[in-house]
């Protein structure tokens, strides 16, 4: 009775839900195992074979489970880098049917020698055809997503994607009725229509409504999420399944979005609620006994998983040799389109749920079993075999010659307005008289070096009435901060300049007038109670990274920078950003004349002759300065990067920092090294963005 009750009470299966997604994940992480298996994991030990807390039946799971299952889809298509696609559209093209076609033509195979139907068998074909890069993480984290083979991989993914769930929306509409030509040609008619119609119409409407809402993010926020049931209502209309309008509104305002923080906060809500739910539910789905009955007759599951890999990396041997890639190359492109877990699962659970008159379903649940095995194989093989083959790359030079270094490095004339007189300008918003002064100081060595001016930044809020009181006195509040920022800036002989702003936004006043100045950095205040350990700021910070069009450097300074002698600088890849941050601890620290540390943490298992490539090439950057700054490189081999950092910084003055964030196109977030570091360490920390940058 007691069990009825949970089972039927939304609120406790709510509660359950929410108790799950927050204990289970980082458990299964701390085993190196991904969180998506303890979540599947999970579902079975509370469903109907377990314990019986939960059913797929009920009204909460049954919601939960369909919105993650469409905001899944709507993640992978919102990942997908356009851009980077169209800089290598042909060879992502050419990659991309081989890695669709080979696998389509395997899963066909397969289905005809398990006796399936031509269609259920087309249908299991297209379920390996697609691939979720679960392993960007890992390739961004290397400093090569700039490489052809990863990026003609990542450029492919919207090619077997669409594909996939293009064969998934014939097979299913053939699947639940009377299939003729004419009902072919007509469903094909209205998916091009639809899909022209989400795809443009979207992408301008979002345009539109974001250039008249300005910077109104809640409002942005639920336009989006409009758009995601829109084009998932307007799928099914079509006769789709919704899956495919959610993909396809993903692609539609991936450009509107950009990088934007209304992007953040849309995959954070998905990625904490939704999706798990829809992983949840999935283990809800698992059928004991009819699982262990697939896995005794052990050969289904055996030869989909074999035929998988095969097609998959035979695919990528063809592209090697259309595109003469090297070995290394070839390895990554066959990891990096192993994996198969959001096209692959969505897909597989609403051909599992389509039933035709007879009430027949497309798959069975030996598929769905064997598709869930596929998902945990392919999950933890295919980023373990990144992170191998991905070492093996190098960064191509062309990954440094990024325009964002040249403020740096004493290069910005070629970028200045012809009427700012000041080669060098650091806007330093300033608001805590108590960190006001260290603040001043680490801008006022920068700009001294610079031959530049400091620029102290005093923002009010507005009131409705300008003649209010509380803004006059606001105004006199202000004036007093900035009194006491020249003082500061007197004793540091640095030319200054102060202003005072109104506005409604201070992130948008902070970046506005930074513009207005063609400011060359912003350096603005933290301290541990930010949002970090909640993996996105959320805050003024988060806005200054998004909107300015410079590098910002957020401090938290323990000590006044002039007495800093001794400079840590993390350097994880070659990337532009992580070289910015080696171009700001060079200038700080040739003010200050302090030494330089550049920290390389590798794994263990890293071969000597690619520590040692990356030892030369950090090498050659540092050859590049012109200035005489004692510069030292440590490299340690260590598995815990986030440790070995924390345990080195003890002994220094200053950590700089690049601010990053990674997640993959699942909407699943993944632990990053920078979380963690930020907030164990003791000393004084900068922590670089770059403009745009994904924090």
């Amino acid at each position: 009775m007691a069990s009825m009750l949970l089972i039927n009470s939304p609120i406790i299966a709510f509660t359950i839900l929410l108790t799950v997604i927050f204990t289970v994940p980082p458990l299964f992480e701390r085993l190196k195992i991904p969180g998506l298996v303890g979540l599947l994991l999970a579902g079975v030990v509370l469903g109907q074979n377990g314990l019986q807390l939960l059913d797929h039946e009920s009204e909460t799971v049954k919601l939960l489970s369909e919105i993650g299952k469409v905001y899944l889809m709507f993640v992978a298509g919102l990942e997908i880098d356009i851009e980077q696609f169209h800089r290598t559209k042909n060879r992502s093209i050419g990659f991309g049917i081989l890695t669709f076609l080979v696998p389509l033509v395997a899963g066909i195979i397969v289905g005809r020698l398990f006796d399936f139907s031509w269609n259920a068998s087309v249908l299991i074909g297209s379920l390996l055809a697609s691939h979720t890069l679960l392993a960007y993480p890992i390739i961004s984290r290397l400093g090569v997503v700039m490489n052809e083979a990863v990026t003609v991989t990542i450029g492919a993914t919207i090619f077997t994607d669409t594909g996939a769930l293009l064969v998934l929306a014939i097979c299913v509409g053939i699947h639940v009725g009377e299939f003729s030509v004419m009902s072919l040609v007509t469903l094909l008619g209205g998916l091009a229509i639809y899909s022209a119609i989400v795809l443009f119409g979207f992408d301008w409407a979002g345009k539109e409504f974001f250039r008249r809402s300005g910077d109104e993010q809640s409002n942005q926020f639920l336009f989006i999420l409009l758009a995601l049931f829109l084009a998932s209502v307007g799928a099914q209309i079509v006769g789709v399944e919704k899956i495919v309008g959610a993909f396809l509104a993903g692609l539609a305002v991936n450009d509107v979005l950009g990088r934007s923080p209304v992007k953040e906060k849309i995959e954070f809500v998905g990625s904490v609620l939704f999706i798990p739910c829809f992983f949840i539910d999935m283990g809800l789905l698992i059928n004991i006994p009819a699982f262990i009955k697939t896995l005794s007759s052990i050969w289904l599951t055996v030869i989909i998983v074999v035929a998988l890999i095969g097609s998959k990396f035979i695919a990528a041997f063809l592209a090697k040799l259309l595109y003469r890639y090297n070995t290394a190359e070839m390895m990554t492109m066959w990891s990096l389109s192993l994996p198969q877990v959001a096209a692959t699962l969505a897909a597989t659970l609403v051909a599992y749920q389509s039933l035709n008159p007879a009430g027949e379903r497309l798959v069975d649940e030996g598929v769905l079993n064997s598709v869930i095995v596929l998902m945990l194989v392919t999950s933890i093989l295919g980023p373990l075999i990144t992170a191998r083959s991905a070492t093996l790359l190098q960064p191509t030079q062309r990954d440094f010659e990024s325009e964002n270094l040249a403020v740096w490095w004493g290069n910005s004339e070629e970028h200045l307005l012809e009427q700012n007189a000041y080669e060098f300008t650091v806007v330093v918003p300033v608001y805590n008289p108590q960190t006001q002064r260290y603040l001043i100081e680490m801008a006022a060595l920068i700009a001294h070096h610079e031959s530049g001016r400091i620029l102290p930044l005093a923002i009010t809020k507005a009131h409705v009435h300008m003649d209010d009181p509380e803004l006059g006195t606001a105004l006199e509040q202000s004036q007093q901060r900035l009194k006491l920022a020249r003082e500061i800036s007197q004793e540091l002989d640095v030319e200054v300049s102060t202003a005072i702003r109104i506005d409604d936004d201070i992130a948008l006043a902070i970046s506005r007038t930074s513009r207005e100045q063609n400011a060359s950095l912003v350096v603005m205040g933290w301290s541990r109670t930010t949002g970090l350990r909640a993996r996105i700021f959320g805050n003024v910070i988060d806005s200054v990274f998004w909107s300015s069009h410079c590098p910002v450097a957020v401090a938290r300074l323990l000590s006044s920078p002039k007495t800093i002698k001794r400079i840590l600088v993390p350097m994880g890849d070659l990337m532009p950003q992580t070289v910015g941050a080696l171009r700001f601890a060079q200038i700080l620290a040739h003010s200050n004349q302090a030494e330089v540390v550049l920290l390389h943490v590798c794994d263990r298992k890293t071969p000597t002759i690619l520590i040692k490539n990356f030892t030369n090439q950090l090498s050659d950057i540092v050859a590049d300065s012109k200035l005489e700054v004692n510069i030292s490189i440590q490299t340690i081999r260590d598995d815990d990067v986030a440790n070995v950092i924390i345990r080195e910084a003890s002994a220094f003055d200053l950590a700089v920092l690049r601010a990053v964030r990674y997640r993959t196109s699942g909407g699943l977030a993944v632990s990053e090294v920078t979380t963690q570091v930020v907030n164990e360490l003791t000393c004084s920390i900068v922590l670089l963005g770059e403009p745009h940058s994904n924090l």
